[in-house]
């Protein structure tokens, strides 16, 4: 992978609608609880290691076509988070380290997928930019249907939504991580805003 990959028409249609019902419908979806960096963005959380696959495909039915193909064999700890911006959202330049919460020896993931669900046909703004340091490397526009994986070392951001309408994406940060690290990561855990819960 040269920093980066796109996949396009990634699955059936059919599952990206009910893909982004089913995440708007959740009680856990409302304003993220992820860091300063992300701008007037909505969604949730889902901490997880491969041995919790199971029960996040219980509570999250929706989730295991993107998991089983979106998910790489070598990797043991995941952080997956739908997201969605509208008109005035932006992501601004970082890279992801999100399960540093749980361990501050945590290096960034090996790998971050995003799939693209929903996107505006007149789409102004909101394209993902990858760096690796001073670097400039894409800026991908997003389509819906398509599936990006970059390394997990790269700073990204995403521009400024400037016109109506709703980009929701569902991204999953991938870790390899030792033995140690595993012991501090949840085997299974929600973040959410949500006052009510399912």
């Amino acid at each position: 992978m040269n920093g980066y990959t796109e996949h396009p028409q990634a699955f059936p249609p059919a599952y990206l609608r009910t893909l982004g019902r089913q995440i708007r419908a959740s009680s856990y979806f409302t304003t993220h609880t992820l860091n300063r960096d992300f701008v007037a963005t909505r969604g949730f959380s889902v901490v997880f290691r491969r041995s919790a696959m199971g029960e996040v495909e219980r509570d999250f039915p929706y989730f295991q076509p993107y998991l089983e193909q979106a998910l790489r064999a070598d990797c043991d700890g995941f952080y997956l988070n739908p997201l969605e911006l509208q008109q005035g959202s932006r992501v601004d330049p970082h890279i992801d380290r999100s399960l540093r919460s749980y361990c501050r020896t945590i290096a960034p993931p090996s790998v971050v997928s995003v799939l693209y669900i929903e996107v505006p046909r007149a789409l102004e703004g909101g394209e993902l930019v990858l760096r690796r340091g001073k670097k400039h490397l894409a800026r991908i526009r997003p389509a819906a249907n398509s599936l990006v994986f970059f390394e997990g070392d790269l700073t990204h951001s995403i521009e400024r939504v400037e016109s109506v309408g709703s980009r929701l994406s569902l991204i999953c940060e991938q870790y390899c991580l030792s033995a140690e690290e595993l012991e501090h990561i949840p085997a299974y855990a929600i973040e959410t805003r949500a006052r009510a819960y399912d």
